[in-house]
């Protein structure tokens, strides 16, 4: 639970002063809303009420926040010392601007929203009710399941608070960073500009790398081979182990050895059989030749045969 005095600075690896228990409503019960609302009570807070609309998201709200009212946005914020606003980045902009019109916003109120790519600044109609504004976001891939919330401890939680440097300032960074250490999460500071770079850079690895693994899974059962994720789930284990730990050292593979006959089979394979799949591999394919090149681990002959290689053989 957030500890408010004395207490909050005296725990060992403390984020900051820290507000006391809060009434969390959550706008609204999809998958990041609920299990959002679900750590933060695990870590002491009353999620008082919620708003949902689809019959998926009333089903996560009664399993997930089961002693939340649902209620309209408006009123979901009206009773929230915390508000948590868990909708689209799309849709975050309007949801804002009609919450400050509707007058359910008051000075001290601790407004939180949930996406990756907006800082604080889309928050600016609802500031301008002094209410305390940060943008949490898990560095986590979230179903809206109850192993979520387990899986939200461990992970990372991009912060961002106001950039200007003043006293309040500060305040909401270290409430902030507070809220994601109580539900068992590390915080990480991003600047207001820098939030778009950085939810690209998570949106690249981690649905691009679903997309990816299915892609070479569907090649493995066109060949014949069942189950394809039997067959990939040791290999693409150790090669995340080895890209997160050795980096692009971790490379293997024709064209980090400088096997252009081999990607040009391959090429000729895909395109003949997989022409939406060839071209993901030509992208990759290329991308991964000009960073073995660029590290160092192949020479300059072995990188203008591969690349060669991608243009002798498109169709």
């Amino acid at each position: 639970m957030i500890a408010s005095g004395s207490d909050a600075g005296s725990r060992q690896g403390d984020a900051g002063p820290r507000p006391a228990r809060l009434d969390v409503g959550v706008v609204s019960a999809g998958r990041v809303g609920s299990v959002m609302g679900a750590a933060l009570a695990a870590a002491g807070h009353t999620v008082v009420a919620t708003s949902a609309v689809s019959r998926a998201s009333r089903a996560r709200a009664e399993a997930l926040l089961p002693d939340a009212e649902v209620l309209p946005p408006d009123e979901v914020v009206r009773r929230a010392d915390l508000a948590l606003l868990a909708v689209p980045d799309d849709v975050l902009p309007g949801l804002v601007r009609g919450l400050a019109a509707a007058g359910c916003l008051r000075p001290g109120q601790i407004l939180v929203h949930t996406c990756g790519s907006h800082g604080v600044g889309v928050l600016g109609p609802a500031a301008e009710h002094d209410v305390l504004p940060i943008a949490l976001h898990p560095a986590m891939t979230i179903t809206g399941r109850a192993e979520d919330v387990t899986r939200l401890s461990g992970a990372c939680v991009g912060v961002t608070a106001n950039s200007t440097p003043t006293e309040d300032a500060e305040a909401a960074w270290l409430v902030g960073e507070a809220l994601v250490v109580e539900i068992g999460a590390e915080p990480v500071r991003i600047p207001e500009e820098m939030r778009p770079l950085y939810h690209a850079a998570l949106a690249h690895g981690a649905n691009h790398l679903i997309t990816l693994v299915r892609e070479a899974a569907d090649l493995l059962r066109d060949a014949g081979i069942e189950p394809a994720e039997r067959v990939l789930a040791p290999l693409l284990s150790a090669a995340l182990d080895n890209a997160l730990r050795l980096g692009d050292r971790a490379l293997t593979g024709p064209v980090v050895r400088g096997d252009a006959g081999t990607v040009a089979t391959h090429l000729r394979h895909l395109d003949a059989r997989a022409p939406e799949s060839a071209e993901l591999y030509r992208a990759l394919a290329r991308r991964t030749a000009e960073r073995a090149h660029g590290n160092g681990l192949i020479g300059d002959d072995e990188f203008t045969a591969v690349v060669e290689t991608f243009e002798r053989h498109t169709p």
